[in-house]
């Protein structure tokens, strides 16, 4: 028997496109950088962007919008908090917020404690938060995210639906979330993504997020690939992965296929019924 080929085969209306973004620089990352001691401080509690994560901001939005990303996403996921909204919002909104618009502003100016301009949700896919996709919780007060209710007053262009509860009631204090749990939660989080309808949706999460999520794939490639998957991420830094439902988990149908039958046709009069029509009309 011919050795398999070096690649996996999987059918085209099986497999998303993502864009996988991690946040900006934020406000603890500076702290941490120096100590990381500084991950303990409440002075950084659900950590907003610095100017530079801002920039950073600026600099992705150039680049999806220069590529082309930016036109084929269907839906933005972000974590509900500070960073990552920032982050989505400024990346795969619209641009200026202007009074004239008739859809709610994506962030108000000034959100989430930035001296930022409003941002336009017109013409934007919708962008819904998930709190599957948090960063590793507990423990570290800057990724205890603020109340729901808070969160839709400075962003309100943002669907806040899937968030079961006002306060965050999954960061505790003094205990930090398992690796094996943040993976779990990956693994759940790729999953609700493979029943959605969206083909190409941009995620927008946190570092160690990533890393548990995405050390889930690759055993199966050439050590090369698996290092593009399962490298940790920068800040801002954006990578595009094809994901394949292979257990069916979505019902998604295949719009490009085609069967190959010839198509019924109606019968064709003989020439006797043609002659004998033409007579008819004669009488």
């Amino acid at each position: 028997m011919s050795k398999a080929p070096d690649c996996s085969l999987y059918p085209l209306h099986r497999c998303k496109i993502l864009h996988m973004v991690r946040h900006a620089q934020g406000y603890h990352n500076v702290a941490g950088e120096k100590d990381h001691k500084a991950y303990l401080s409440y002075e950084f509690v659900d950590a907003s962007l610095t100017p530079l994560g801002w920039q950073q901001v600026d600099n992705l939005r150039r680049h999806v919008t220069n590529s082309g990303i930016a036109s084929g996403i269907e839906l933005v996921v972000t974590s509900p908090l500070t960073r990552t909204m920032q982050t989505a919002v400024g990346v795969f909104g619209s641009g200026s917020y202007i009074d004239a618009d008739l859809s709610p502003p994506l962030m108000v100016a000034g959100g989430g404690k930035s001296d930022h301009n409003a941002i336009s949700s017109s013409n934007c896919p919708p962008f819904v938060a998930v709190e599957y996709c948090r960063e590793m919780m507990g423990l570290h007060p800057c990724d205890k995210r603020k109340s729901i209710s808070e969160y839709k007053t400075l962003f309100p262009g943002i669907d806040f639906s899937m968030v079961e509860t006002d306060e965050d009631v999954l960061w505790k204090p003094d205990t930090r979330e398992k690796d094996n749990e943040v993976a779990a939660r990956g693994r759940a989080f790729i999953n609700w993504l493979l029943t959605r309808k969206e083909k190409e949706i941009a995620i927008v999460s946190h570092s160690a997020f990533f890393i548990y999520a995405l050390a889930l794939f690759g055993e199966d490639c050439h050590p090369l690939v698996r290092n593009e998957i399962r490298k940790p991420f920068a800040n801002c830094e954006l990578r595009s992965f094809v994901v394949s439902d292979r257990s069916a988990i979505g019902t998604s149908v295949p719009v490009t296929n085609f069967s190959g039958h010839i198509p019924p046709v109606p019968d064709v009069p003989n020439h006797d019924d043609g002659e004998k029509n033409m007579e008819n009309e004669h009488t």
